[in-house]
């Protein structure tokens, strides 16, 4: 891997920035952060041509996937923008692919296309053949599972009520058992992927989060849900519901992380404590180190509590603490999606657009993580 981001570096470094300096000038640290992320990710490739179509020509779709990278790479809030900067900023301009300022379109076509490429998956397709290309032949050692809030400015759908079936009256037969309803954890490891996905709740809702001092706080929006290797790089990503619980997509986002890469341990927080993910984890052949929920047991807890003031005492830590701790890399990629790649600047509505907006962000934030490898 370390060879492949190397061979990247050095063509970006030696040839690539000393050409455009000649063409546009000096160029910004955040220039260079953009220029060298594009040519990662080369998003053009994934771009089918319209030449020789019927019709009229549309607006070229290489330069406007370029720009909405460079959105989220300059944490920009709005389209508009966007389109300020592009045509205020000749250097950016010609980054993205256009010669002149007065090439750039207007804002009603930057959003047509964005909904082109939220239909089409653009940035998570893009994303998926990176993760591959780096990722093949290789091994990953430790896998983070997490999820962070998103805001978002829509109303949350209203809630379906549940229809009350009609319960047999009396006591059951001798031997006869009532039949038990699956929970979703039980239905996930009998269902195919696309069914998994499909079954998960996708639209805007009301989300509650105890925070780090036990307080519970509320969004309405969505909930990212994330798998993160070593060195902070994310490999899947999923968009659900604020108010779908993590343990509920642990499965869907295993088995996509799964199909792209090898991993070894499975680290997640007491919120994954289930039986059906770590059972789905070891059918995958990976370890998993989930820390402990006693849930309402006070036993238990008093039991976990003994535990580790014992170790303390001993100054000894086990060999799953420390590597557990590794799962701070799904914090600090939470953090840098939103403060540095456009997490929090959400102003689409929809899961799908939602999804694409942060996708944009997230593959910006994957060439960016690989890159600092080798910086």
């Amino acid at each position: 891997m370390y060879h492949t981001l190397s061979q990247y570096w050095n063509k970006i470094q030696g040839s690539l920035f000393p050409e455009l300096e000649e063409e546009l000038g000096p160029l910004t640290e955040k220039q260079m952060q953009l220029i060298s992320i594009l040519e990662m990710v080369r998003i053009e490739q994934f771009l089918t041509s319209s030449f020789g179509c019927v019709g009229r020509p549309p607006k070229n779709r290489p330069a406007l996937a370029r720009a909405f990278v460079a959105k989220s790479v300059y944490n920009m809030a709005t389209t508009t923008a966007l389109v300020d900067r592009l045509k205020s900023d000749l250097s950016l301009c010609q980054i993205c692919g256009w010669e002149q300022r007065g090439q750039v379109p207007d804002e009603s076509i930057f959003c047509r296309v964005f909904a082109e490429f939220s239909a089409s998956e653009l940035p998570k397709r893009v994303h998926n053949a990176l993760i591959k290309k780096v990722y093949e032949n290789r091994i990953i050692g430790d896998l983070s599972r997490d999820s962070t809030s998103i805001n978002a400015r829509e109303r949350p759908a209203p809630k379906k009520k549940k229809s009350k079936k009609a319960k047999k009256r009396g006591r059951p037969k001798k031997g006869e058992e009532a039949p038990k309803e699956l929970k979703r954890l039980d239905r996930q490891l009998k269902m195919t992927q696309q069914e998994r996905l499909n079954d998960l709740p996708k639209n805007c809702d009301v989300g509650a989060k105890a925070n780090s001092k036990g307080n519970r706080e509320y969004w309405i929006g969505y909930k990212c849900h994330i798998d993160t290797a070593n060195g902070d790089i994310p490999i899947s990503c999923l968009v659900t519901s604020a108010s779908l619980h993590d343990s509920q997509a642990a499965i869907p986002l295993a088995e996509e992380t799964a199909s792209k890469v090898t991993s070894l341990y499975d680290l997640m927080d007491s919120a994954y404590d289930c039986p059906q993910i770590i059972e789905h984890s070891k059918s995958l052949e990976h370890t998993p180190i989930i820390d402990v929920n006693p849930r309402r047991d006070a036993l238990a807890k008093a039991e976990f509590k003994a535990e580790a003031k014992a170790q303390k005492t001993v100054n000894w830590k086990p060999p799953e603490k420390i590597r557990y701790n590794q799962r701070s890399s799904a914090e600090r990629v939470n953090s840098r999606l939103k403060d540095d790649f456009g997490g929090r600047m959400i102003r689409v509505r929809g899961n799908v657009k939602v999804a694409c907006h942060l996708m944009f962000g997230i593959l910006a934030l994957t060439a960016d993580a690989l890159l600092n490898l080798v910086r």
